[in-house]
């Protein structure tokens, strides 16, 4: 789970959307800080951007970078922080940018807000290194004494809430090691370099650290843990509101866990810190002491400001972990043994659980933050419950303040009500880990429930007790045994539509239904995005326009299969690429290439070559070499708009773009290795250019490069016990289109059309195993069941669970992600707590993939059209679905 995702979800109940558009809820007090709608002093000007507010005078001249000055601040004491410190720099005629609201500064030093980011409430802008001194001395004089947490990526001046750090001052950017897009500074050289913005402060290398600071970096090496009587092992969790640490007592060589707390930082729902979290759970734990389902306290310290908890090891490991170990429906097939086996465990193990929040209620505390992650199994199968950082007395009634998002209990519950409603969900997640769609609609826990009765041998009752305490005191009346799995409860509250609108299967009716759905949720006033998607579409200019998250995905995917086509929304994307965002970048799925290509397809060809024009004015040496974002995605784009357009140049400027994809890590970046595989950030990605252009030149030594690039992405899979190939991540192991190994299989089917290979087939047959699992988390293009729809009807592989059935099967497994918007299909993005549209997460990619195995056309992703000789369409399917021919032709306009 990526923490990360939660900020997003206070804005819209239904999508992401920037934390700067939420509204405050009522009785939450005034949000907006005095200072942010006061008048402009004369001679300023004003700027808006994001989760900041800028003020500078019109005059003022800054570097593109250098040393500036970060203040933090707690929520009690930052409107008086800034007060003095906007005075200070009107005065001065400094510029500087503060987060505007209450609300966003506590979003800001949240939990599991980024750790490099957190803290920051204003930024100075010095003129010169001269200018900064001064201003460091005044500020850190003005705001004595002042509290406020430590920013972790600057150096802190003193024991104030001033920091500072060297880094830019107007936004650059440039590629990392990774193809990643990230904040730039300017080397000696000229060249620009990743800004490095970690949870610890550096400095660039060719930059001198001013003497003044110098006393202050000593102070911070003076503060170390070479005291304490533990030592510390590894690193086993990282908040903004510190670590979690394996250690050992160096004095009985015993093992223990460190809690580390930040004061003033990893705020809770109730503006409870980390420090008063930490605390809270040490009180806890000492009330249930003795008990064999807590871990004991043993000691507690302070070191500098730091505080820790020390507790005692518990040799286990995580439930979270047994789904991937345990759990039936991650393979093709599992037998009524392997799936009773696994059921009498689930249930012994939901047993064990609820007998030790028992035994914690007993003692008359609430744990109030049952998760997956938070229940330990011992090696003796004993159960332990972890994190009891916002458990709190019985009598106290107070209402959750941390939580998982699956397991997130409604506003009105309080008490042991709240663990009542986690174990619950647990009933539901050891089976069908899907609890997070509950956030969207509770009414969603009786459809996972007859998902998971067809599924295992499990008691109806067991199941129904749990859909009745998630849903008792929603809208209408609670849900009850025997509902259909497509029929349903509301999805929008206090709405009667079904919770399943259509089958994803039952075509054309869930093509018009999630066209539907898209269309309902467009937003032409805004400027930033048309459909709502991932939060990626925050993260670089443009992001709402894009291929891979924003408008033209979207439109692409609503044109390829065959859907009603929106003018006014494809107008919109005209008007916004009229002048494009300053500082978009220009791959293919995350910037102007992407968008040159969708707009040339949807026919609005000038503005696509306007758009290629501005592509070809910009060097490419710097880009990754991968399909997202790189060198190979551009080089696709450019032949492809060459062969439509007939335009030379475009020719020629896609075959620098394979010598430098050929070439591999840009300049600079060549002692990184490549660190990641697949088609989208692999050598995939540039084996599929090499690919395209072989079919154009017959140029042989092409094709030997689209060898050697799959060949690379091969060596860093392995094979599961099942036999299925997968990416290996290290930590996990990947099996999806984007960045798994079914989207090397898509290259390798198309590798394989030009050239015999035998251990290319061994392993396409292999990743096709890798598409038959019963159960993928989420439903999305890339990492996801519609990757594994799409993968399975395009495949040339004959190998067992390829076929009509194979397809099917996932078909019906898309459906158990499936969620209602505004009475249409719909599907849930990235992390599963909001619905998304776009194409690489949500529901156009869904949409996308049930075309290309239903469609009354050939369906395909740019790029990777429809292969002949298909044998994956459906041979029966439910009334209304329109069966495709069997020897489809790639559609008109694209590669083939």
């Amino acid at each position: 789970m990526n923490k990360g995702y939660a900020v997003y979800c206070d804005a819209d109940p239904y999508f992401y959307d920037a934390p700067y558009r939420t509204v405050p809820r009522a009785g939450a007090g005034r949000s907006q800080y005095a200072a942010a709608s006061s008048p402009v002093p004369a001679g300023w000007q004003r700027n808006e951007s994001g989760d900041w507010l800028a003020l500078r005078p019109v005059d003022a001249e800054l570097p593109d970078q250098g040393w500036k000055i970060h203040v933090s601040a707690c929520l009690d004491n930052a409107e008086t922080v800034l007060e003095r410190v906007w005075r200070h720099c009107v005065a001065s005629g400094t510029a500087f940018k503060f987060v505007p609201s209450r609300y966003l500064l506590h979003q800001r030093n949240a939990k599991y807000a980024d750790r490099a980011g957190s803290g920051k409430f204003i930024t100075v802008y010095p003129a010169d290194e001269a200018r900064f001194e001064q201003l460091a001395d005044e500020l850190s004089a003005l705001l004595s004494g002042e509290p406020g947490p430590h920013i972790l990526s600057d150096l802190r001046l003193g024991g104030g809430p001033v920091h500072v750090r060297y880094g830019g001052f107007t936004r650059r950017n440039c590629y990392d090691a990774e193809g990643e897009l990230r904040p730039a500074v300017t080397g000696p050289d000229g060249v620009l370099v990743p800004d490095l913005r970690g949870p610890v402060f550096r400095v660039p290398d060719w930059v001198s650290v001013p003497a003044f600071l110098r006393p202050h970096l000593d102070a911070r090496s003076a503060v170390t843990v070479a005291g304490l009587p533990y030592t510390i092992k590894s690193a086993l969790h990282f908040s903004n509101g510190g670590g979690v640490y394996l250690a050992s007592d160096s004095r009985t060589g015993k093992r223990v866990v460190l809690k580390e707390a930040r004061p003033h930082a990893g705020l809770a729902a109730d503006g409870a810190d980390a420090v008063s979290r930490l605390h809270r759970e040490r009180r806890a734990l000492e009330s249930l002491s003795g008990l064999d389902c807590t871990p004991e306290v043993l000691d507690h310290l302070t070191v500098g400001e730091h505080h820790f908890l020390v507790l005692e090891y518990i040799d286990g490991k995580p439930l979270n972990t047994f789904f991937a170990r345990r759990h039936p429906l991650i393979e093709a097939a599992p037998g009524e043994r392997r799936l009773a086996e696994y059921t009498s465990w689930a249930l012994d193990v939901h047993a064990r659980v609820e007998r030790a929040v028992e035994q914690v209620h007993g003692r008359g505390v609430v744990f109030n933050d049952l998760h997956l992650f938070n229940i330990m199994l011992r090696e003796d199968d004993g159960v332990v419950l972890l994190d009891f950082e916002a458990a709190h007395r019985i009598d106290e009634q107070g209402r959750q303040t941390v939580a998982n998002p699956g397991f997130v209990a409604p506003s009105d519950r309080r008490g042991v009500a709240v663990d009542r409603y986690a174990l619950a969900c647990l009933r539901l997640a050891l089976f069908l880990p899907l609890t997070s769609l509950l956030a969207l609609d509770r009414r969603k826990a009786a459809h996972l429930a007859d998902v998971v009765a067809d599924q295992f041998p499990v008691d109806r009752a067991f199941l129904d007790a749990a859909v009745e305490e998630i849903t008792a005191d929603a809208a209408g009346p609670p849900a009850v045994r025997g509902t259909p799995a497509v029929r349903g409860t509301p999805a929008v509250r206090g709405t009667p539509e079904p919770l399943v609108p259509v089958p994803p299967g039952d075509w054309p009716r869930s093509r018009e239904s999630m066209a539907a759905a898209i269309h309902a949720s467009a937003t032409p006033s805004r400027t930033d995005r048309l459909f709502p998607g991932d939060i990626a579409q925050f993260g670089a200019a443009g992001g709402g326009l894009s291929f891979g998250h924003g408008a033209a995905g979207v439109l692409y995917a609503l044109a390829e299969s065959g859907a009603e086509r929106g003018a006014d929304e494809e107008q919109w994307l005209l008007e916004r690429t009229k002048q494009p965002p300053a500082g978009m970048p220009l791959g293919f799925h995350d910037g102007l290439a992407g968008i040159a290509w969708t707009l040339d397809y949807l026919g609005h060809r000038d503005r696509a070559l306007d758009l290629t024009d501005l592509l070809l004015d910009q060097p490419f040496e710097h880009l990754a070499p991968d399909l997202h974002g790189g060198t190979a995605g551009l080089g696709l784009a450019l032949d492809s708009l060459a062969a439509t357009t007939g335009e030379a140049t475009l020719r020629s400027a896609a075959l620098r773009c394979a010598e430098l994809t050929a070439r591999g890590t840009p300049a600079g970046n060549e002692g990184s290795a490549r660190l990641r595989a697949g088609l989208l950030h692999g050598a995939a990605g540039s084996a599929l250019l090499f690919l395209r252009l072989y079919e154009c030149t017959r140029d042989a030594a092409l094709l030997d490069l689209a060898r050697d690039a799959l060949r690379r992405d091969l060596a860093r899979c392995v094979r599961g016990a099942s036999g299925a190939l997968q990416v290996d991540e290290g930590w996990r192991t990947m099996p999806y289109l984007g960045a798994g190994s079914v989207g090397i299989g898509m290259v390798l089917d198309d590798y394989l059309a030009h050239r015999d290979d035998d251990e290319f087939a061994r392993a396409r047959n292999e990743i096709v195993a890798a598409a038959q699992a019963m159960f993928y988390a989420q439903p999305g293009l890339y990492r996801g069941v519609s990757g594994m729809v799409l993968y399975l009807g395009r495949t040339t592989a004959t190998a067992p669970g390829t076929g009509p059935e194979a397809v099917r099967r996932q078909l019906d497994a898309l459906s158990w992600h499936a969620m209602s918007y505004r009475g249409r299909l719909a599907f849930p993005g990235e992390q599963m707590m909001r619905l998304s549209m776009d194409l690489s997460t949500g529901t156009a990619g869904c949409l996308l993939a049930v075309a290309s195995v239903l469609g009354d056309r050939p369906a395909g992703l740019p790029f990777l059209p429809p292969l002949p000789n298909r044998a994956a369409a459906p041979d029966s399917a439910p009334p209304g679905v329109v069966m495709k021919e069997q020897n489809p032709l790639p559609h008109e306009g694209k590669m083939s």
